[in-house]
């Protein structure tokens, strides 16, 4: 049976592509991000595609493309967009399938719904949290969201520098595994995407 992973972040720019690339190789899943916002010509669709080695990945086209790079519901605003949880309607699950978030889980899609909406509850949630000051509260923040509206999270991926202490209380709160640690590396390449995929497979298919 195929599988569906939700990867979101505790914020923005903490490593939610990268570990989309590596969740989606290690997989060899397809890839959707229902909204692009920004950078159409080379957005986190494209960023994937070019990190995948395996044949059998499909990178699968947006659901909306919205050409502010901004919060989903100001940038739908602006081009005049109506976009709703509801209009999004996902590819037919014929291979697992990695879908990316847009910043974390309450980026406001519109002014009453969010990411979080997004997430359906067969979902394998995965919590991408890079270490930084505050990140232990960001990272609990998303957690204790997740447990208010009654979603599971299946496991974290930490991205950047280790702490080892951070990491210990954060996977201690949330009670599930860390699939897996991404060093900062000078640049991602599909080597090195797949060399980390070849690490978090085994973790990634117990979920």
């Amino acid at each position: 049976m195929y599988k569906s992973y939700f990867v979101t972040g505790i914020g923005t720019d903490v490593g939610k592509t990268i570990a989309s690339a590596i969740v989606a190789e290690a997989l060899e899943a397809d890839y959707f991000k229902p909204i692009q916002a920004g950078d159409l010509d080379s957005g986190d669709s494209k960023s994937v595609r070019d990190l995948l080695s395996n044949n059998k990945s499909e990178i699968l086209p947006n659901a909306y493309r919205l050409t502010q790079p901004m919060s989903p519901h100001a940038a739908a605003k602006i081009d005049g967009v109506d976009l709703r949880a509801s209009q999004i309607i996902r590819p037919e699950l014929k291979n697992n399938m990695v879908i990316e978030g847009a910043g974390g889980l309450l980026v406001p899609i519109n002014d009453q719904e969010t990411i979080a909406d997004l997430i359906c509850e067969t979902d394998r949630v995965i919590l991408v949290s890079q270490n930084y000051l505050g990140s232990i509260n960001h990272s609990l923040l998303s957690i204790a969201y997740l447990n208010s509206v009654g979603i599971k999270l299946s496991g974290i991926i930490f991205n950047g520098p280790s702490n080892t202490e951070s990491e210990r209380i954060i996977l201690a709160k949330a009670g599930c595994p860390c699939i897996g640690r991404i060093k900062q590396e000078d640049a991602f390449t599909k080597e090195l995407v797949k060399s980390y995929a070849d690490i978090f497979r085994t973790e990634l298919k117990k979920l």
